[in-house]
C-alpha cells in the first residue's frame, strides 16, 4: 500500500508539478507579448509586431501534452492507490503483531527513551510476585499456524525451554523434531532441508524421519540403532500446529477438539491478530473466570484506545461495551475442558443495544481456547491459543474463522475490536504482579476456582522459574 501512494507522490512532484510550472511561465509570456502587441497598436511611432514563432508554439503544444499525461498518470496512480486499499479491504485477510515493547508500557520517566528502553526498564523493576506456580504447564501448545509452514519447509521455533524444527513434508504432513542434531548439534530448523517425508540436517547430511530415526547418513556404509532424535507428540488441527509438552515425557493424555466448521469449510479464515506479553502464563486464561475486569476495563468503546491512562474520559464513551460471563464448570469425562457463556453488546447513550453477540467458550488445557459465536446475522469462531516462549514471554493469538455471512472487510472489524480489547489486558499484564493468595470478595469467588482448575496441568517436576542475572533481562 505504502508502494501505491510513492509511486502518486512522485508523480506528482516529479512530472505534474514541473509542468504546472512551465505551463504557467509560458501562458505569462504569451500574455506579456499579447498585452506588448496591443499597447504598440495605440502608439504609431513605436510600433512593435511580435508574433510567435512556430518554436514557441510547438514548445507550448508539448508543455500542455505534458501536462496532460501528468493529469493522467497522476490519476492513475491515485486509482492503483484506491483499487489497492480496496483489495486489501475486501480479499486479503487481516494480520496485526505486536511484539514485546511495542505496547502496554508508560513513559514516567525523563527525557524521551525509546519504547524498547521503557519496556526494558519496567521488566527489570517490576516485582515478578513470591510463590510463582510452574512457568511450564503440561499440555498442547501452538508452534506454527498451518499457513505459515508450506511444503518442503522447515522453521525453527523456541518455546517452553525446548528448540524444535517443525517441518512439513512433500506430501503436506507436519512433524515436530528436536531441533539439535544429536551427530553434532546443528540445528535442524536453520538450512535444513525436506527431503520427501524426511529432514535433512545442513551440517553432516545426516536424513531422519518425522518419527525421530536416521535414515540416512551420506558417508557412512550403514545407520546405527543410536542415530536418532526426539519426535514430539505433533497434532494439526484448527488451522495451526500444535506440539504436546510434558515435563514428565508423558505422551498425550488428551486431545484438541476439532472445530467442525474449520474442518468442513463452512467457516473461512479472516486473519489474526499476535501479541507478545511480559508476565505468567496464568495470568492469560485466568481473564476469563475474572468477571469483575470484564466491567471495568473492557467496557470503554474500543475507539477510546489503549492507553488505560485515558480509555476511560474519551468522548467516544457514549458507547460501551457490556460483558456478561457465565461459568458452566467441567464436564466428568473432560475435566481439561473449562465451559463458560459469555454475552456481549454495544450500550449507546445507556439506552440502545447494538452489535449484540452470543459466545460459547471452551478454555482447553491451559494453551488454547474456543469462542464460538453467533448473532442475528453472523456466526464464526475465534481460534485463540497461548504459548510460553520463555519463563514470563507469552505470545497469544485470536484468529479468526467466519461463515459466509461474515466477508473479510466485517472480520477485520471484529479483529480489530478484539485486537484493542487485548492491547488493554496486555497493559495490565505487563506491568502487574502476581498474587498467589489475593485477597478475594465474595464476588471473585470463580477466579479461587479457576486456580483450582489450573492446577491439574502442574506436576511435581513442572519447571518453575530461573531467575537471571540483570544483564539477562533485556530483549
Amino acid at each position: 500500500m505504502s508502494g501505491a501512494l510513492e509511486l502518486s507522490k512522485m508523480l506528482l512532484n516529479t512530472v505534474a508539478q514541473p509542468a504546472y510550472d512551465v505551463y504557467n511561465g509560458m501562458v505569462t509570456i504569451v500574455s506579456a507579448r499579447g498585452n506588448q502587441t496591443t499597447s504598440g497598436a495605440n502608439d504609431t511611432s513605436k510600433l512593435v509586431t511580435l508574433e510567435l514563432t512556430t518554436e514557441d508554439i510547438q514548445f507550448y503544444m508539448t508543455l500542455k501534452l505534458i501536462w496532460a499525461f501528468a493529469i493522467c498518470f497522476v490519476g492513475l496512480g491515485t486509482a492503483f492507490t484506491v483499487l489497492y486499499y480496496m483489495y486489501a479491504l475486501f480479499f486479503v485477510p487481516y494480520e496485526r503483531v505486536k511484539r514485546l515493547g511495542s505496547i502496554g508500557y508508560l513513559n514516567h520517566e525523563a527525557g524521551q527513551p525509546s519504547k524498547k528502553e521503557i519496556a526494558n526498564l519496567i521488566r527489570k523493576r517490576r516485582k515478578i510476585g513470591e510463590d510463582l506456580p510452574p512457568v511450564y504447564p503440561n499440555g498442547w501448545f501452538r508452534l506454527v499456524d498451518s499457513l505459515q509452514l508450506k511444503k518442503g519447509e522447515v522453521k525453527e521455533v523456541s518455546a517452553i525451554g525446548q528448540h524444535f524444527a517443525v517441518f512439513r513434508t512433500q506430501t503436506g504432513k507436519a512433524h515436530i523434531l528436536d531441533a539439535y542434531c544429536p551427530h553434532m548439534g546443528g540445528n535442524l530448523g536453520v538450512g535444513g532441508q525436506v527431503k520427501g517425508e524426511c529432514l535433512e540436517c545442513p551440517f553432516h547430511g545426516w536424513v531422519f524421519s518425522g518419527k525421530g530415526e536416521c535414515v540416512k547418513i551420506p558417508y557412512s556404509e550403514k545407520v546405527p540403532s543410536f542415530a536418532k532424535t526426539k519426535s514430539w507428540p505433533c497434532r494439526e488441527v484448527n488451522g495451526a500446529v500444535f506440539v504436546w509438552y510434558h515435563c514428565d515425557g508423558v505422551e498425550p493424555e488428551w486431545e484438541l477438539p476439532v472445530v467442525e466448521d474449520i474442518a468442513n469449510g463452512n467457516c473461512n479464515y479472516l486473519g489474526r491478530v499476535e501479541h507478545h506479553v511480559n508476565t505468567h502464563i496464568q495470568d492469560l486464561p485466568e481473564n476469563g473466570s475474572d468477571q469483575a475486569h470484564l466491567s471495568h476495563l473492557h467496557v470503554p468503546n474500543a475507539l477510546s484506545g489503549n492507553d488505560l491512562s485515558t480509555q476511560f474520559s474519551s468522548s467516544w464513551n457514549f458507547a460501551q461495551h457490556i460483558f456478561k460471563a457465565y461459568s458452566k464448570g467441567s464436564d466428568e469425562d473432560t475435566p481439561h475442558i473449562s465451559k463458560f457463556d459469555l454475552t456481549h453488546y454495544l450500550l449507546i447513550f445507556n439506552r440502545w443495544r447494538f452489535l449484540q453477540m452470543f459466545f460459547k467458550v471452551y478454555q482447553i488445557g491451559p494453551g488454547c481456547v474456543h469462542l464460538h459465536f453467533t448473532s442475528l446475522l453472523w456466526k464464526g469462531v475465534f481460534v485463540q491459543t497461548v504459548t510460553p516462549l520463555e519463563p514470563l514471554h507469552q505470545v497469544i493469538t485470536h484468529n479468526l474463522y467466519g461463515g459466509w455471512t461474515v466477508p473479510l472487510w466485517l472480520g477485520r472489524i471484529f479483529l480489530f475490536l478484539e485486537a484493542v480489547q487485548v492491547d488493554r489486558d496486555v497493559m495490565i499484564w505487563n506491568n502487574k504482579t502476581f498474587r498467589p493468595r489475593p485477597k478475594l470478595v465474595k464476588e471473585d469467588n470463580l477466579i479461587a476456582k479457576y486456580r483450582r482448575w489450573f492446577a491439574q496441568f502442574y506436576t511435581e517436576n513442572s519447571p518453575r522459574l530461573q531467575m537471571k542475572t540483570e544483564d539477562d533481562a533485556s530483549w
